[in-house]
């Protein structure tokens, strides 16, 4: 029987860019969030004599060959466990496509989870513990950098290029509007528009290099109570890596506040760019804000390099007023909440096996 895996979306709390590095990529402190937001991804699979992979969605705009996310992890992972297997994954779509949510890095790693779950032996050549989760997040990183964040789940920091991941204490579950605009981001033109900003600038990338490791300490402050990140149980495919920690209950979540981590003064370093090419993403974001109201959102901000935005606000109340808003600027919405890490993992498979 076909496994289904909820594959939900992230937002960035907070994405500090630095100047760009000899190898192409840019350093950068984030602070992802799982959403309770989900796409749909359905495997079926059974070793056979070759590899064969199908994926079918109900958006025609999803690749259904190597391009896809899915397609690259699963064949990835076959080859690295000597399997070969005839696959089918069924993506339904419900959250945006380029939107900043992470769809396609979280529909990735849910093919991964529905893959092992369908070769009931998939793995059986490694260790558990380390070894194996070392192993994911290697192919994780390979498919994409924002890739291994969703084998962690909840408040997560991303440093590197996002792929080097620690999970932190979780915010308190918090509603949350993602507004979803008409207009579409390129993720690549958002950094080329950064990197000419750099240029304009004077940035350097070892001057950007200092002012990243000074971010990652004041958030590690605000989210560990720790001076910095040294010390932090690191998730990464090139040092000691640990299984995803799904024992901790909800009555453990006494992690931090939204507002301690307004207080440091988060926020999105693509809206410099990405605002001036699409201006009226900033008046979404204004109108997500709604400063000075009794309705107005702890923290709004672009996710990612957009073009979805979102707004945190203290109830559902509040939240339903923001969407009222935006209707009336003519924009859509989804309303949800933030996912904590024990509920990301439990809530993740559907249906499994029998």
């Amino acid at each position: 029987m076909p496994t289904t895996v909820r594959s939900h979306a992230k937002i960035n709390l907070g994405l500090r860019i630095g100047a760009p590095r000899p190898d192409g990529f840019h350093g950068l402190v984030t602070i992802y969030q799982t959403l309770e937001l989900h796409d749909r991804v359905t495997v079926s699979a059974r070793r056979a004599g070759t590899t064969a992979i199908r994926i079918t969605s109900n958006d025609r705009r999803v690749p259904t060959d190597s391009r896809n996310t899915a397609w690259k992890m699963v064949d990835f992972a076959l080859r690295a466990y000597g399997i070969a297997a005839e696959v089918e994954i069924e993506i339904e779509k419900r959250l945006p496509i380029q939107g900043g949510l992470g769809a396609g890095s979280a529909n990735a790693v849910a093919a991964l989870i529905g893959l092992e779950s369908e070769l009931k032996t998939f793995g059986d050549s490694l260790a558990e513990g380390t070894e194996r989760a070392a192993t994911r997040l290697l192919l994780a990183e390979r498919v994409g950098s924002d890739v291994p964040l969703f084998l962690i789940g909840g408040t997560v920091i991303g440093l590197d290029r996002g792929q080097t991941v620690f999970p932190a204490p979780d915010i308190e579950p918090t509603w949350c509007v993602v507004a979803i605009p008409s207009v579409g981001v390129s993720t690549p033109q958002a950094f080329r528009d950064w990197d000419a900003l750099c240029a304009r600038a004077g940035l350097t990338r070892e001057a950007s290099e200092d002012t990243l490791k000074g971010l990652s300490r004041i958030l590690a402050s605000a989210l560990t109570g720790a001076s910095s990140l040294s010390g932090v149980e690191v998730w990464r495919s090139s040092s000691g890596v640990f299984p995803a920690p799904q024992g901790n209950s909800e009555k453990d979540l006494a992690g931090p506040q939204v507002s301690a981590l307004v207080r440091t003064g988060i926020e999105n370093d693509f809206e410099q760019v990405v605002f001036l090419q699409h201006p009226f993403l900033s008046e979404i974001k204004r109108t997500l804000a709604a400063s000075g109201t009794p309705e107005a959102a702890l923290h709004a901000s672009l996710s990612g390099s957009g073009s979805a935005l979102f707004g945190l606000y203290r109830g559902q109340k509040d939240a339903e007023a923001a969407r009222e808003r935006l209707r009336d600027l003519g924009v859509q919405s989804l309303l949800t909440r933030t996912l904590p890490r024990p509920a990301y993992w439990r809530e993740m498979l559907l249906q499994s096996g029998s």
